[in-house]
């Protein structure tokens, strides 16, 4: 017998970013400099924003595919070997020759609050003219970052031709950046600081509102430890997080955007798809580790996700 309760078949999202080689620290207070401090714990894996996000949702249930470039460096080869048995599709992951792949380091202190320093390298060839578009007819959802601004651009503007919904991580990115992508997203989701830095307004809801008043699709923002807020029939609403005691925050907000698409590509309603990703990101808080610390769905819906 078929449980009508779940889809059919796993939903598939191709996202679209940066990836990097971030090393992760634990330590109990970052120092001013100069200075030195010696980490509680540390481990190294392979992230970015929209990573992340296909990681969450291959782990809460569905299927990713990655569109990005590492170098051809041996870090390179690695980053696509450990995305892989992350259980993504790294078939279209290009391999850019001379190129240098990205690295990271985050340093995550007693609160769970992290400083990340991200190095991309110019030598990674931007042009997206290789991105395998046609094969967004069998996608239900597209997800990009800031990080790849030509290659999230390319994305969106094909996902928006097929009518298959295209989903904006807006975080904080060069205002230029912003401008030129916000508009190609059928799912505009800011950070609280990437909405401030896009609208130049410092009051969530004023700046939903100047976000909306241009963008027929969804707008929202996720708000930290203040869960979602998003804009519905022109009306403000918000799923609260739950209270948790956090220990590290690093891929929170890219947990919560792979759990939203997923949700709503299976069918639910906002508030519905909201309170899954807002749980997921909680619970992911809760844990050392990034993206490493995103939760599987049966532990989100005993959560009340």
């Amino acid at each position: 017998m078929i449980d009508n309760r779940l889809p059919l078949r796993p939903r598939r999202l191709v996202a679209v970013g940066g990836i990097c080689t971030t090393s992760i620290y634990a330590v109990d207070a970052v120092p001013a400099v100069p200075g030195k401090v010696i980490a509680d714990r540390a481990c190294q894996v392979v992230d970015g924003m929209a990573v992340s996000a296909a990681c969450a949702f291959v782990r809460l249930g569905g299927r990713a595919d990655i569109w990005g470039r590492v170098g051809d460096d041996p870090r390179g080869g690695a980053m696509r070997d450990e995305l892989a048995a992350a259980g993504l599709d790294v078939s279209a992951l290009r391999v850019i020759p001379g190129g240098v792949s990205s690295i990271a380091v985050a340093i995550i202190d007693s609160r769970g609050d992290r400083l990340v320093v991200p190095y991309h390298d110019a030598s990674l060839d931007p042009c997206p003219n290789w991105l395998p578009l046609e094969t967004l007819a069998a996608t239900d959802f597209v997800h990009v970052d800031t990080r790849w601004p030509d290659g999230a651009a390319a994305a969106l503007v094909a996902a928006g031709r097929r009518g298959i919904p295209g989903m904006l991580d807006a975080d904080v990115a060069p205002r230029e950046v912003l401008a030129r992508l916000v508009p190609l997203a059928s799912h505009a989701v800011f950070s609280d600081a990437g909405l401030f830095l896009h609208t130049g307004c410092d009051d969530l809801e004023e700046a939903l509102y100047r976000v909306a008043a241009s963008h027929s699709g969804h707008v929202g923002a996720t708000c930290g430890a203040e869960g979602y807020v998003w804009l519905e029939a022109g009306r403000l609403r918000r799923v609260p997080a739950p209270a948790i005691e956090p220990i590290d925050t690093l891929s929170a907000g890219d947990v919560f955007h792979g759990a939203l698409a997923l949700a709503l590509a299976e069918g639910r309603s906002l508030e519905s798809a909201a309170r899954f990703a807002v749980v997921a990101a909680s619970l992911k808080c809760t844990r050392f580790g990034g993206r490493l610390g995103c939760p599987t769905r049966s532990e989100v819906e005993a959560a009340g996700g």
